[in-house]
């Protein structure tokens, strides 16, 4: 199969399920920041975090892809199969959340988005997360989407901010407070 198919040399893409679209449409925008997420989670992967790390960012690399296929496919869609999300997804995220924030110290304040280098790309792909979140959320205005591709993004932002904390916590980097006005 050729990587290259020339459809797109004029400025369109196809959806799943049919259909055309500019290239600089919001839906594309959306799962596009999608992608971005997925492949910065890459390279935090590349960095070799610790083994529950690596294994927790590839199990979200999947969901990501998941997610980028409920995006690229309108709910009016037919004679395509494609994996939606669903709560489960949201539910796991919770429930790892949950479970990692056992270990570590409650926040009496905000935090600098730092650390090492697995810690603060972490808070970095924080940031990108809640940037998918913003376009999905205007997306979801203009034409129909799963609303659990919002709701999993907002959790998936809050588990990334824990993950960024875990990673800092076993590398043994200290957190640094937000210091405000003073």
């Amino acid at each position: 199969m050729k990587i290259y198919t020339k459809t797109g040399d004029g400025g369109e893409t196809s959806l799943f399920g049919g259909g055309r679209v500019s290239k600089d449409a919001l839906r594309i925008e959306a799962y596009g920041t999608v992608d971005e997420l997925n492949s910065l989670l890459g390279v935090v992967r590349s960095f070799r975090p610790a083994r529950e790390l690596e294994d927790a960012l590839a199990r979200r690399q999947e969901e990501l892809f998941e997610l980028g296929a409920d995006l690229a496919t309108p709910l009016d869609a037919t004679n395509v199969r494609v994996v939606r999300m669903e709560q489960r997804h949201v539910e796991g995220l919770e429930r790892s959340i949950d479970e990692m924030e056992k270990r570590l110290p409650p926040l009496k304040t905000f935090i600098l988005p730092d650390g090492s280098a697995v810690g603060a790309h972490l808070h970095f792909a924080r940031a990108v997360c809640r940037r998918a979140e913003r376009k999905v959320v205007r997306l979801s205005k203009l034409e129909p989407v799963n609303p659990l591709t919002i709701i999993y993004l907002n959790r998936l932002s809050d588990y990334l901010f824990v993950l960024a904390r875990l990673a800092n916590s076993l590398d043994q980097n200290d957190e640094q407070a937000w210091r405000g006005n003073r």
